[in-house]
C-alpha cells in the first residue's frame, strides 16, 4: 500500500507540526500570549533573537493565521504583532509544553550527561 494511502494528509500535518514545532516560532508565541502585543524590537529584546530569524519566524506565523501585524503610519513608523484567535486557540498547546520543558530541565541534564559519558566511554574503548 502506497505511504500516502496509509495517511492521506500526513504530508500537511508535518507541514503544519514543522511550524507550530519550531523553537522560535513557540518563543514568539509564548511572549506574544504572556504580553499581549509587542513590536518588533520587545519580540526581539524578549527572546534574544537576531533581527533576520525574527523576521522570518514572524512572516511565517502570519502566513500560517496564528500572528496579526499591524502597521501604524506615524513616524517613526510602528508595526505590531499579536496572536490571532487561531493564535490564542495555540497558547494552552504551547504553554503545557513550556511548562513540561520547565518541569523536565533537571532530568533530560542528568539524561544528557549520561548519555555523553557513556558514549565517550565506548568511544575510548573502540
Amino acid at each position: 500500500m502506497a505511504e500516502d494511502a496509509k495517511c492521506p494528509d500526513c504530508k500537511r500535518i508535518n507541514e503544519v507540526l514543522t511550524r507550530v514545532g519550531d523553537r522560535w516560532s513557540v518563543l514568539v508565541v509564548i511572549s506574544l500570549a504572556e504580553y499581549g502585543t509587542l513590536r518588533f524590537n520587545e519580540l526581539k529584546r524578549h527572546l534574544g533573537i537576531s533581527q533576520r530569524m525574527l523576521s522570518l519566524t514572524l512572516k511565517e506565523l502570519e502566513r500560517d493565521g496564528l500572528v496579526s501585524r499591524t502597521y501604524h503610519a506615524v513616524i517613526p513608523p510602528k508595526v505590531e504583532y499579536a496572536l490571532t484567535e487561531l493564535g490564542q486557540s495555540f497558547r494552552e498547546p504551547v504553554k503545557v509544553l513550556g511548562v513540561w520543558a520547565l518541569d523536565n530541565l533537571a532530568t533530560i541534564d542528568a539524561a544528557r550527561a549520561a548519555y555523553d559519558a557513556q558514549s565517550e566511554e565506548q568511544a575510548k574503548s573502540a
